[in-house]
């Protein structure tokens, strides 16, 4: 439905339904879900810049909880935009990279943060 709508007028007339099914199917919802928020760009580039466990991410955002950094974590591996490897050691260890998937989305972090730039000026 949602390649379907051509006009204004189609969009205005959707029923819930229908505009709730129009969004499910929007290519930028979908974008904005999985890497939206104030957290996932951060930990995104954190991560690729090699601060791969979580104790020094967590020291590497400061204002940002246990609670939602874990949370952010395990959405983004849910999205296959990281990996996490947990190492059979005492204590455990856990270190999070980049997937392949992972790395196509810092060409859209990099216009995001060049967008940003201008709405600043």
């Amino acid at each position: 439905i949602y390649y379907k709508m051509k006009n204004k007028l189609e969009i205005e007339n959707l029923s819930k339904e229908e505009f709730e099914l129009y969004f499910q199917n929007c290519p930028i919802s979908k974008a904005m879900t999985i890497i939206g928020g104030k957290w996932k760009p951060i930990i995104l580039t954190r991560i690729r810049m090699g601060v791969n466990r979580f104790g020094i991410l967590q020291r590497s955002i400061p204002i940002i909880s246990k609670q939602m950094l874990t949370a952010q974590l395990r959405e983004l591996e849910e999205s296959k935009l990281i990996n996490r490897m947990v190492y059979a050691e005492v204590p455990p260890r856990v270190e999070y990279s980049i997937t392949t998937n992972g790395e196509t989305v810092f060409e859209l972090l990099e216009a995001l943060s060049e967008w940003g730039k201008l709405q600043q000026q």
